[in-house]
């Protein structure tokens, strides 16, 4: 019987030695998945902030694109297509600047296409009149489009004079054109 807790012992010691490795092994493999999903995770969280920023850069290149559209159909004379994609690029470019934070616009941008929406109304207006004067304020509103998306001078507003008047000089409300 003096044998019995020394066997008892030495199956304990022999389990025990077979357990411990096993555990410390169990606890690196989970140290070794926990850090893989986080860089996993890290890298979803890149890919998703990377398909953000393409995302908002194509709709910026839609509203681009739907302007520069706008101003050559006017100067083609097809003024009905301009003042479809006219339409659409301000509605767009409102959405856009509505969108807060998600919005593919910095404030800056935003504080700078906010003047352009004062002259939605007589462009879309002269492209209904199927007025050639629409051909030059499509342009211009594209070229300063452009501008403001590459940081470099805000959207014109009506007090430089271009919302004013129609290209032979007559206020656009005056001629009821």
């Amino acid at each position: 019987m003096n044998t019995l807790p020394w066997i008892l012992g030495s199956l304990i010691v022999g389990f025990l030695l077979g357990l411990v490795p096993m555990w410390i092994q169990s606890r690196q493999s989970s140290k070794s998945f926990s850090e893989a999903t986080d860089q996993s995770d890290l890298a979803r969280t890149q890919s998703a902030l990377a398909l953000t920023r393409v995302e908002q850069q194509l709709n910026l290149a839609r509203m681009q694109n739907m302007l520069a559209s706008a101003a050559i159909d006017a100067r083609r004379g097809d003024y009905e297509s301009a003042r479809q994609s006219a339409s659409s690029f301000f509605t767009s470019l409102r959405a856009e600047t509505n969108k807060g934070d998600d919005s593919s616009l910095s404030q800056a941008q935003k504080a700078a296409v906010e003047p352009s929406f004062i002259l939605r109304d007589e462009i879309i207006s002269l492209l209904a009149r199927n007025d050639p004067a629409s051909t030059e304020r499509l342009s211009d509103l594209y070229v300063s489009f452009r501008e403001v998306l590459l940081g470099q001078r805000p959207m014109p507003s009506q007090a430089d004079g271009r919302g004013e008047a129609s290209d032979d000089g007559r206020s656009v409300a005056a001629n009821g054109k």
